[in-house]
């Protein structure tokens, strides 16, 4: 039987004296988009940094494709194929386009289609075209699709996107959307973390509903019911 792309069991984590996380568990199918939802400060943020070795679990147990990476560092998390593309992108403004995806080209890929330069530029276009600007003078939507770029550069085995919504406008949105269908496609594995409910569960074929730092939900987000989602998401604002 394959190993989950992702799977974290019974994790908790804490800042300081303050536990966050309660016994998180919940899995990632090779290939698949699962969609983590929850309100703000429902623990959403801490799940992603605890997953990526910015905060180590005090208790329980995060594995990828089957080897286990709870409280490793996060260079090593990522070398060994967690990718983030972090809430509020975070691109180097005085570095080019160019050098902001040159910079992160760091792991070896054996697959058949590994990414790169050539490859980004062809999933986004525009990139390509402004690939001498300085990043800080992109527009937001261009600052997205560049962060994701960055990300893929690194040939993760499971993409981390924190919040790729966030101040965009629907238009973009929209493009963020086929972005991740598109990834989806081409068998990479993905969490999603997002506000915008809508977006989160168009592309996504599991959903993990996080409240107070509980996992309140897991499974196809198929199954989700209007009831579960008012109850833990608020009632529903079209976007």
């Amino acid at each position: 039987m394959a190993s989950d792309a992702l799977s974290l069991t019974n994790v908790h984590a804490f800042y300081g004296d303050s536990h966050i996380l309660h016994g998180v568990s919940f899995s990632l199918r090779p290939g698949g988009v699962l969609a983590l939802l929850g309100r703000n400060g429902a623990g959403k943020t801490t799940c992603i940094s605890t997953v990526v070795g910015f905060l180590t679990p005090r208790e329980g147990e995060i594995k990828l494709f089957g080897e286990s990476i709870a409280g490793l560092s996060p260079e090593r998390i990522s070398r060994l194929g967690i990718g983030l593309v972090p809430q509020g992108r975070r691109i180097f403004p005085s570095l080019t386009v160019r050098e902001n995806l040159i910079v992160a080209g760091q792991r070896e890929n054996k697959s058949e289609k590994p990414w790169n330069i050539e490859r980004i530029y062809s999933m986004f276009p525009r990139l390509q075209e402004r690939h001498t600007q300085l990043a800080g003078t992109l527009s937001g939507g261009e600052q997205q699709m560049l962060a994701i770029g960055r990300a893929l550069m690194g040939n993760p085995r499971v993409l981390l996107l924190d919040e790729p919504s966030e101040g965009l406008a629907p238009l973009i949105v929209a493009e963020v959307g086929r972005t991740i269908k598109r990834l989806k496609e081409e068998g990479q594995s993905i969490v999603l973390v997002e506000q915008n409910r809508q977006l989160a569960l168009e592309v996504a074929d599991q959903a993990v509903i996080l409240n107070t730092g509980r996992c309140v939900f897991a499974g196809e987000a198929s199954e989700l019911n209007e009831d579960l989602i008012a109850q833990n998401l608020g009632v529903f604002r079209a976007h």
